[in-house]
C-alpha cells in the first residue's frame, strides 16, 4: 500500500462525535497539538502561512494516537471543486478525442462541493434505473492555501498548501441528453459530475513540502482488486502548476479550494465497463495516500 510521510485528517471516535483534525501517519491517527485543537483542516488552510509554519516543525511521534479514529474526508467544505479534463495523452487518446495541445488552455469544469464529496472511506450511492452508467477516475487533488488570481505558472508554488487523493465518479449515461432546446444544452455537466458522493477524496491533506515533485507520482485503481488505471503524473499534457494557473486566470481561488487535476487512461466508459452496488473502487497516489469507496444502490 502506498502511504504519505504524513498527513492533516479529520476524523470521529464515535458515528455521532464532532468531526476532529488530527495527523495521519501509516494507518494510524493522532491528535493534532494543542494551538490547533478545535480547528478544522479548512480553519487551518485557510490561515495556511501560520499553520503551515508550525506543522513544518511537527513530529508525529510526539503525538498521542486516537485508536477508534474514524477517518472522514479531510475537508469540509472547500468553496469549489475545479475539475481539469483531458488532461492525460493516454486517456484523451481512450475517449476517441483529438490529442490534446500541451500549448493551450485546459478544459475546466465544476462539481458542487458540499454534497459530492466524501470520505475515503464513504460509501458511494448510484441509481440502479438502466440508464446510469457509473465510472471512476483517479486524480491528484491540488488544495489552494492563499486567495490568489491571475497566477504565473512560476508562482503556484507558493499558493499550494498541500495535496489529496481523488476519485472524480462520473455518470455517462445522463451526459448526453436528446430533444435538447440547444446543441449547447445536449451535454449535462451538473448530472454527469454532481451527483450526490460524487467526489470521495482523502485520506488526507498532505502538506506541500512533503511532496517534492508532484510531477512524478504513480496513480492506481482498482474496483474490486483488479487494476483498471496504472499510470504516472508525469503523463499530464499541462502540468499540475499549470492547470492551477490556468484556472487562476479563469476565477479567483480561495483557501481549501481543490482542483482536480485529470484522470489517467483506463476509465470504464471505453470498454462499456461500469461500477455496480457492490463493488469496491480504491485510488492510490504515491506519496499522498489510498482510498476505498463501496458502491451502494441508491
Amino acid at each position: 500500500m502506498i502511504t504519505a510521510a504524513w498527513a492533516l485528517v479529520q476524523y470521529r471516535e464515535t458515528p455521532g462525535d464532532t468531526v476532529a483534525t488530527g495527523i495521519h501517519v501509516d494507518g494510524r491517527t493522532f491528535g493534532v497539538p494543542e494551538p490547533m485543537s478545535g480547528l478544522s483542516v479548512l480553519d487551518l488552510v485557510q490561515d495556511w502561512e501560520r499553520w503551515s509554519r508550525e506543522l513544518r516543525q511537527l513530529d508525529p511521534t510526539s503525538l498521542t494516537e486516537i485508536a477508534d479514529a474514524q477517518v472522514t474526508a479531510p475537508l469540509t467544505y472547500p468553496h469549489k471543486v475545479i475539475c481539469a479534463g483531458a488532461n492525460y495523452y493516454d486517456h484523451a487518446e481512450e475517449m476517441g478525442t483529438e490529442r490534446p495541445d500541451p500549448a493551450a488552455e485546459p478544459f475546466f469544469f465544476l462539481k458542487t462541493p458540499t454534497t459530492t464529496i466524501v470520505g475515503p472511506h464513504a460509501t458511494i450511492a448510484i441509481a440502479d434505473n438502466g440508464y446510469s452508467q457509473v465510472d471512476w477516475e483517479a486524480e491528484l487533488g491540488v488544495v489552494i492555501g492563499r486567495r490568489c488570481a491571475d497566477l504565473a505558472d512560476t508562482e503556484v508554488t507558493d499558493v499550494i498548501a498541500g495535496y489529496i487523493v481523488a476519485n472524480d465518479i462520473s455518470d455517462r449515461g445522463v451526459f448526453h441528453r436528446d430533444g435538447s432546446v440547444f446543441p449547447a444544452f445536449d451535454w449535462d455537466w451538473l448530472g454527469h459530475k454532481s451527483q450526490d458522493g460524487f467526489c470521495p477524496i482523502g485520506p488526507g491533506l498532505v502538506p506541500s513540502w512533503l511532496v517534492p515533485d508532484p510531477q512524478s507520482l504513480a496513480i492506481r485503481l482498482d474496483v474490486n482488486g483488479v487494476t483498471k488505471q496504472d499510470s504516472n503524473t508525469s503523463q499530464m499534457v499541462v502540468d499540475v502548476f499549470r492547470v492551477v494557473a490556468a484556472a487562476s486566470r479563469l476565477l479567483t481561488l480561495e483557501p481549501g479550494d481543490i482542483v482536480l487535476t485529470g484522470t489517467p487512461a483506463g476509465v470504464g466508459m471505453p470498454r462499456k465497463d461500469f461500477l455496480k452496488p457492490g463493488d469496491v473502487v480504491a485510488v492510490e497516489i504515491e506519496g499522498i495516500g489510498r482510498i476505498s469507496n463501496k458502491v451502494v444502490r441508491k
